[in-house]
């Protein structure tokens, strides 16, 4: 989301913003200066410099100005984006660097400082965080929730989106309104349109009674679309016909039913990057991102740590002082962690802790920081079992954590964790059951 502009006494901060100056190409001597750190250049409208240029794709590359330099990401471009003879998908680079863009050339420079709105409060509802990046977030929430536009919220797994969308919902003019959740990578492919629109009975083999869809159930209210960029690609039009026109059949129905939705949906995916490569549509990124609010990993605020630790132990029950839990050693290593699972990972090891009275041992990946130098556990104590005992114990071992890591990267999407894993759906499913992580 663009800059906020602060109301007279509202928290503020500083951010060092960039200018992008084209020298060469057919918009040679544009220049356009972003009025935040991030700045995104492509041929596709919505872009902070929309090119001419037909060798740029749609989104081509974002810039982000950060302490030492420039954060270049190239959005999965057809062409790339070349630094000299260099080509680059994620680097630092220095300003003043010319990169280029299929025939443009591009020239960073620093934008000067802008001014971007902080909530003035540390808690948003169950928001926690004091951080600037936090408070930031939390400013825009409470000034794109009452809007009602469709709004888009971006975030590696486990950055807490759905938490986001129920503050939207409360702050929101449909707070007394029903707020209702799909996850689009839930569900087999088939059965994602019924999910989504519902379906009359008899309406395909299976269907034995009719079955009112999302939409209907959020009529007058929220629909969260979690994990959209799971959408498959034959349903989007669908969706992009619902979200235009506000009607839609039931599947073998032939009622149109006409709905009043706000949407918000949920990716973990950079759907600019799905665009250009032909797996989402850019007419229905456009409907979905009218707004887009980014979530930032939990590494990036790290001085959050000690209050959402607090704030999960409350949650568990927990009455007394942090300290009979978590000593000043263990809260350190918790902020100084890369936590690759995000918000949820820190919660998982909060309930863990607190079920088994002392605090649980750190993973990254699944994997035991403490373990031995191979990257795996120290299997040393097998060593004098049977080679084949043996073997099945460390390939029970190995399953085990790989599975757990699997559904943690997915957010428990099975689908998606097959895939991921290039594994037939079937059989994953047959391991998580085996070893107890299904039922």
């Amino acid at each position: 989301m663009k800059g906020t502009t602060p109301l007279r006494g509202q928290p503020q901060i500083e951010v060092q913003t960039l200018e992008v100056t084209v020298i060469e190409g057919p918009d040679e001597g544009t220049t356009h200066r972003a009025d935040t750190e991030f700045l995104t250049i492509g041929s596709a409208k919505g872009n902070d410099l929309e090119v001419t240029d037909s060798s740029v794709s749609g989104y081509h590359l974002e810039l982000r100005s950060i302490p030492g330099g420039v954060q270049v990401i190239d959005l999965g471009s057809t062409n790339g984006t070349k630094l000299g003879s260099a080509r680059i998908d994620r680097a630092v680079v220095p300003v003043g660097s010319v990169l280029k863009l299929g025939r443009t050339k591009i020239q960073l420079r620093e934008g000067g400082a802008a001014v971007v709105a902080l909530h003035e409060g540390a808690p948003l509802l169950e928001m926690v965080g004091e951080t600037a990046a936090m408070r930031r977030l939390m400013a825009q929430i409470a000034k794109a929730a009452p809007s009602g536009v469709p709004t888009l919220l971006t975030g590696e797994s486990g950055t807490g989106k759905e938490v986001v969308a129920r503050a939207m919902h409360a702050l929101g003019t449909r707070s007394q309104e029903t707020f209702v959740t799909v996850d689009c990578g839930a569900f087999a492919p088939n059965l994602v349109a019924s999910e989504l629109f519902g379906h009359e009975r008899g309406a395909f083999t299976g269907a034995e009674r009719k079955h009112v869809g999302a939409f209907e159930r959020a009529d007058g209210g929220m629909l969260f679309l979690d994990e959209i960029g799971e959408l498959p690609i034959e349903l989007q039009p669908q969706l992009l016909g619902v979200l235009e026109r506000q009607r839609f059949r039931r599947l073998g129905g032939q009622e149109e039913i006409s709905v009043d939705v706000q949407i918000v949906s949920a990716t973990n995916r950079d759907l600019r990057q799905e665009v250009n490569q032909g797996r989402f549509r850019l007419d229905l990124y456009y409907r979905l991102a009218v707004v887009e609010l980014r979530l930032p990993p939990l590494r990036e605020r790290g001085e959050d740590i000690p209050l959402l630790v607090e704030h999960f132990l409350r949650e568990c029950g927990h009455a007394g002082p942090i300290d009979e839990v978590i000593d000043g050693d263990v809260m350190r290593s918790l902020v100084n962690h890369p936590w690759p699972g995000n918000v949820r990972e820190l919660r998982n090891w909060v309930e863990a802790t607190v079920a088994m009275g002392e605090a649980s041992e750190l993973r990254t990946h699944g994997v035991d920081l403490d373990a031995s130098s191979n990257g795996g556990a120290n299997h040393d104590h097998l060593l004098g079992l049977p080679y084949k005992e043996a073997r099945a114990r460390v390939l029970e071992e190995f399953e085990v954590r790989y599975l757990e890591h699997r559904l943690s990267e997915s957010d428990g999407n099975v689908s998606r964790a097959a895939r991921d894993a290039r594994m037939d759906r079937s059989y994953l499913i047959k391991l998580l059951q085996r070893h107890g992580l299904k039922k």
